[in-house]
């Protein structure tokens, strides 16, 4: 039992001190994970620290590299048909508005515009004829009014002056007939009184001188008969061209009526006609100013000019080309006025809003410059949708796809002042969420 007892308290002592040796062994490992866990800890409360302002950071701000510099691109082309004859700019050379770019032959436009003046100077003189030949029908078809009321008042006078000539003649004769019936009847008495003077002077109871008395009475009568039958027939001569002189004056006033109708109504229309050439004639007048201005403008037009200050790009103009209307023959790249156009995915467009400020990268310079700039613009629809072959997807095999936005953004005054922003250079924006150009925060 003893030796039991002391071998079992050997064996004790022999495990004591192995469990003593492995506590020891093990105590490093446990302070070094301590250690680990402390630094991974410790690692991680940094990692959120820092999380923190870089989120703050990256959360007011949106940029993109799928964006570039763009501009406008003129094309210059000729107004009129025509040869070229000098061509005096480069290409890549600055020019500035106004300045001259290209001469073309202007010989036929010098022609033509004489041409047009001359049929200007006719058309005035047209123009001059109508204006005086109007108050002159004027007053033409109004004195051949005045002429026609005149002659028919004449005739009705006539024709009143013959009818009381009528009255006269017809009077006169009266008086003959009455004058021819008297001389008859003193004619029968001294018929009479010769025959009873007769057969006295036979029966010798008269003297003879009464008898020659008697003959000399009844010869007398005979004579009063014959005079006043006479008188009759110059009487009814005289009616009778009373009468037909009523006739002619009537036919006169009804010629002089007719007339007197006809200038009545047509002066009016010959003062119209006159009026419509003149109006013609001012028509033709303002069509040949117009054709000279035109013909102006065409002579002009040989001289092409720069529209705009910009920089020549794509010249194919030479000297001696034959150019039709509307023939491209350069562009000019006006580089006052250029903006980006950046395509902002769908997702970054939440806080985005018009007037946000933005600062840009050019990969052309690095990160030697940068310029400050303003949203101007959200396009209506995606880049997609402007497309030749917009995308469709049908129902049953749907695959989405994040779009972007094209954004217009518009320079700062001054940033571009030298010029060396290019249509076409690829940028970086980055668009400041939280502010605008006035420096308000955004809503």
């Amino acid at each position: 039992m003893a030796e039991n007892d002391q071998n079992q308290q050997a064996g004790n002592q022999a495990g004591n001190q192995a469990e003593d040796s492995e506590a020891r062994k093990k105590a490093p490992d446990r302070r070094k994970k301590r250690t680990i866990r402390f630094v991974i800890l410790a690692v991680i409360v940094l990692a959120v620290v820092a999380a923190i302002p870089i989120s703050a950071y990256y959360s007011a701000r949106e940029s993109t590299d799928d964006a570039q510099v763009d501009g406008h691109v003129i094309p210059i082309s000729p107004r009129v048909a025509g040869n070229i004859k000098s061509v005096l700019v480069n290409d890549n050379q600055e020019v500035k508005a106004g300045q001259e770019l290209v001469w073309l032959d202007d010989a036929d436009f010098k022609v033509a515009l004489e041409q047009a003046r001359a049929q200007l100077a006719t058309a005035q003189a047209n123009a001059t004829e109508s204006e005086v030949n109007l108050p002159v029908t004027r007053i033409n078809t109004g004195n051949q009014v005045n002429t026609s009321v005149t002659q028919t008042d004449q005739s009705t006078a006539a024709v009143n002056s013959s009818l009381q000539g009528v009255e006269t003649a017809r009077a006169r004769l009266a008086a003959a007939n009455a004058a021819v019936a008297q001389a008859e009847a003193n004619d029968v008495k001294a018929r009479k009184d010769l025959a009873r003077s007769k057969d006295l002077v036979q029966k010798d109871e008269i003297s003879k001188q009464d008898y020659d008395a008697a003959v000399a009475a009844a010869e007398a009568g005979d004579a009063q008969v014959r005079s006043t039958r006479s008188d009759v027939n110059a009487a009814q001569h005289t009616l009778d061209q009373a009468l037909a002189d009523v006739d002619q004056a009537k036919a006169r006033l009804a010629n002089a009526e007719v007339q007197r109708r006809f200038s009545q109504e047509i002066r009016p229309k010959q003062v119209q006609v006159s009026e419509a050439r003149y109006k013609q004639a001012l028509a033709q007048l303002k069509q040949a100013q117009a054709n000279v201005a035109q013909a102006e403008l065409n002579l002009g037009y040989t001289r092409i000019v720069a529209p705009v200050d910009g920089i020549v790009s794509r010249k194919t103009a030479e000297p001696g080309t034959q150019l039709a209307v509307g023939q491209q023959i350069m562009a000019i790249i006006p580089l006052d006025d250029v903006w980006v156009t950046a395509n902002f995915k769908e997702t970054q467009l939440r806080k985005m809003r018009v007037g946000q400020q933005v600062k840009i990268n050019v990969d052309a310079f690095g990160s030697s410059r940068e310029y400050q700039a303003h949203i101007d613009s959200i396009a209506g629809a995606s880049g997609a949708r402007f497309s030749l072959l917009p995308p469709e997807n049908a129902t049953g095999n749907y695959v989405k796809v994040v779009q972007r936005i094209p954004i217009k953004i518009l320079l700062n005054p001054g940033e571009n002042r030298d010029h060396r922003l290019l249509p076409g250079m690829s940028v970086v924006p980055t668009v400041m969420l939280n502010s605008q150009t006035n420096g308000q925060p955004a809503n």
